[in-house]
């Protein structure tokens, strides 16, 4: 194996607050829907319509406004109080304009490793979006390049770092998702660092590759530059 060279980072709930502010407006939608079905059955709904029209809206707040409502029509039979679209539209723009709240150590660990390794952005979602919360963030002059994908696959990840000129075994994926920011990278040859959110969207669960020689995880984001001097050194 070669030395690393390239660190990439998801974005949503791994640079920034992301999921927090998803859970705070489906607990505002299980109220306004509250008359129409219990909060759990709402909630399950909810999820299955986010699951279908992932491949129609693809990933972010759009996606999600747009469940929420249809998951409202259904419910009610199409009979949902036009008052109550409002309301969830108007929570779907306060979501898009909402501020962009760092996570503790990102800043500091992102800027500790730029100018030592070549830092990429992998992110998934909704293009302006992403692009908003990145300029928000005041780290985008850090990374050396930003990839807004609709998936995180094997073919995706592989894709990037052929056009980047990676090697895949050179590059080190850090992220909260298991589903995304690290199964697909260690079967694209990359290692994966898997760094668990308070808060965890039920689609992007999955179980950990234990025993995999390219996995590692760590509890909080400041553990990652001990980590790669760790790795490094045992390469």
């Amino acid at each position: 194996m070669r030395v690393l060279s390239t660190i990439c980072f998801d974005a949503d709930d791994t640079l920034w607050q992301n999921e927090r502010y998803f859970r705070l407006t489906e607990e505002r939608f299980l109220e306004l829907l509250a008359d129409h079905a219990e909060p759990d059955h709402l909630a399950e709904r909810l999820l299955d319509a986010e699951r279908r029209n992932i491949e129609r809206y693809g990933y972010g707040i759009k996606g999600f406004t747009l469940s929420m409502i249809e998951t409202a029509l259904q419910v009610t039979e199409n009979r949902v109080p036009g008052e109550v679209i409002a309301e969830l539209l108007a929570a779907g723009k306060e979501l898009l304009t909402h501020p962009v709240d760092l996570l503790p150590g990102a800043e500091e660990t992102v800027r500790g490793l730029a100018g030592r390794f070549t830092l990429v952005l992998i992110t998934k979602g909704d293009l302006i979006d992403q692009e908003r919360k990145l300029a928000g963030s005041g780290l985008g002059e850090l990374f050396d390049g930003v990839e807004i994908v609709s998936e995180k696959t094997r073919a995706v990840y592989r894709d990037i770092f052929s056009g980047r000129g990676i090697a895949p075994d050179t590059a080190m994926m850090v992220g909260n998702s298991m589903k995304s920011d690290v199964l697909p990278v260690l079967d694209a040859g990359g290692w994966g660092v898997h760094v668990p959110s308070r808060i965890a969207w039920a689609l992007e669960a999955a179980e950990a590759p234990l025993g995999h020689p390219r996995f590692r995880e760590i509890g909080a984001l400041s553990e990652l530059p001990d980590l790669i001097a760790t790795v490094t050194r045992n390469i």
